[in-house]
């Protein structure tokens, strides 16, 4: 696969139109799910392995979407296949109070990965900037905020690139036919009423002012040290399959080791390996 072609470049403006929603790669879900994804995830997950063990760097996972196009499903798919232990998934809502008293990025950093961990934050610091725009939260002597807000940014995801920390970011570009199709598939199956909000239905009254924003924030945050994958979300197991081999490419571009014991510590290892051995 080349994945080039869902990397959003950083020196042209893109159109989110010229980016499919589809590939038509909805018919062969059952062939990605049962044979090409568990082998990806098996190598995914041998390399998250080593990335925990060695404890060196860390991954910081960016998911961002409009309502049902599949972030959730992507985690528990996916992710939820790594070892627990260096893994750490942050969900961020709106703003609290709290919240709302400290400089808007601050509450990002309890979603940041550990050296060893990957850390994945559903919806992001990307919603001060989307949120803002689709419903007028600033006032009009406001309007050059959210290109300083793209430059912090930027310049945040840089630091954590800088100190170890690669930083990828999803974005899960869904037609409007298709998230009907979801938002009533929750609303009639009782037993995924619980999934829907009535905020989905009105948020998408708003289709064209998240389009248009989703489109400025792909443009002017996707960066070398941290760029956009634009997913053709109405087909879930191929875009599944798309952030696997995206992961996959950091990882090994990282290429974790496994820690090996040398000197005074192999020694005392292989002492006790005769002490257990003769018990």
């Amino acid at each position: 696969m080349n994945l080039s072609n869902y990397k959003v470049p950083g020196t042209k403006d893109i159109k989110l139109k010229d980016y499919k929603t589809s590939e038509g790669m909805k018919k062969d879900n059952d062939d990605i799910k049962e044979n090409i994804i568990p082998p990806l995830v098996e190598k995914l997950k041998n390399l998250h392995l080593k990335l925990n063990a060695e404890e060196e760097h860390g991954i910081m996972v960016v998911l961002q979407a409009i309502d049902a196009a599949g972030k959730d499903e992507a985690i528990s798919y996916i992710f939820s296949n790594l070892n627990a232990q260096g893994l750490k998934v942050t969900s961020f809502g709106k703003p609290s109070e709290v919240d709302k008293k400290k400089d808007y990025l601050r509450r990002i950093h309890a979603g940041e990965p550990d050296r060893g961990e990957i850390a994945i934050l559903n919806r992001s610091h990307y919603e001060e900037i989307i949120a803002t725009k689709v419903h007028n939260l600033l006032d009009d002597e406001d309007d050059n905020i959210f290109e300083q807000r793209y430059r912090q940014i930027n310049d945040y995801e840089r630091y954590i690139c800088e100190n170890g920390f690669t930083v990828i970011k999803f974005f899960f570009n869904m037609s409007k036919k298709e998230q009907k199709d979801r938002l009533l598939e929750r609303m009639k199956n009782p037993d995924k009423q619980w999934e829907f909000s009535f905020s989905d239905v009105e948020e998408r009254k708003k289709w064209n002012q998240y389009q248009k924003a989703f489109e400025d924030m792909l443009n002017n945050t996707s960066t070398q040290h941290s760029p956009w994958y634009i997913l053709p979300a109405d087909d879930e197991w191929h875009s599944r399959r798309i952030i696997t081999e995206v992961m996959i490419h950091v990882l090994e571009k990282i290429d974790p080791k496994l820690p090996e014991i040398s000197g005074e510590d192999k020694e005392k290892l292989e002492k006790y390996i005769k002490e257990l051995e003769n018990e």
